[in-house]
């Protein structure tokens, strides 16, 4: 039992460790996941209204082609009224050309319509584009300050995790699910240690009594007040 709760401590040990050099990185890790996705927002908002500039325009083109027939049948029923035989057929060819008015009239307007939405459209992919440049290189310093501070460390990272793998595989499987429950559920410290009379991760103090069992070190004991695991000050002592 005594090799079991000191690998635990010195596993907090090592987790303590890199912890620390998780903090050197500050909120960098973060703000660059918060700046990419607000990059990646803005770019699929320009693609969208691209994309929707591109209809317009391909809507345009395809009501321009109608235009240009209905006014050559237009033309064409304009010819024909010359050549009536009865008011039936004249009736029936007026009929025809003020509803090909109507159409050239409605499909002019939609143009318009299609006009302004792409200058509104194109507008806003303008105002966007800088936004999205200031981004782009507000992200590549951020990155490039992550970068440094995650190489000037990297050596040592490394060779944290390495012993950290080490020890985890000499941990027992119920005690490294208990030490990971506690650690997130504590920010990061699932093992304490017992400091004038206290426990070292709360600060509340441990009954006399229950000082004496843990420093038995005969079984895992956790705090009444934090959940954590306590270890005796010898444990941590030759841990360290």
């Amino acid at each position: 039992m005594y090799n079991r709760l000191k690998i635990l401590y010195q596993l907090q040990v090592l987790d303590d460790q890199l912890d620390e050099l998780e903090e050197l990185r500050g909120d960098l890790p973060n703000a660059v996941d918060a700046l990419q996705t607000q990059i990646n927002g803005l770019k699929e908002e320009i693609d969208t209204k691209e994309k929707e500039k591109k209809e317009s325009l391909l809507k345009r083109e395809e009501n321009d082609e109608t235009v240009e027939k209905l006014k050559v049948n237009q033309k064409k029923f304009k010819a024909q009224l010359y050549q009536v035989r009865n008011n039936k057929e004249y009736d029936a060819l007026t009929k025809e050309i003020d509803h090909t008015e109507e159409e050239i009239t409605r499909l002019e307007e939609e143009n318009n319509r299609l006009a302004d939405l792409n200058k509104k459209l194109s507008d806003e992919v303008d105002s966007i584009k800088p936004q999205l440049s200031e981004l782009k290189d507000e992200l590549k310093v951020k990155e490039a300050d992550l970068k440094e501070i995650v190489k000037s460390n990297e050596k040592e990272e490394t060779k944290l995790r390495g012993r950290r793998k080490e020890i985890e595989e000499e941990v027992k499987r119920p005690d490294y699910s208990a030490y990971m429950r506690i650690r997130k559920a504590k920010r990061g410290k699932a093992v304490s240690t017992i400091k004038r009379s206290a426990c070292s991760g709360c600060h509340n103090i441990v009954p006399s009594q229950r000082q004496l069992e843990i420093r038995r070190n005969s079984r895992l004991f956790f705090c009444e007040y934090c959940g954590r695991i306590l270890v005796s000050p010898e444990i941590a002592e030759a841990a360290e």
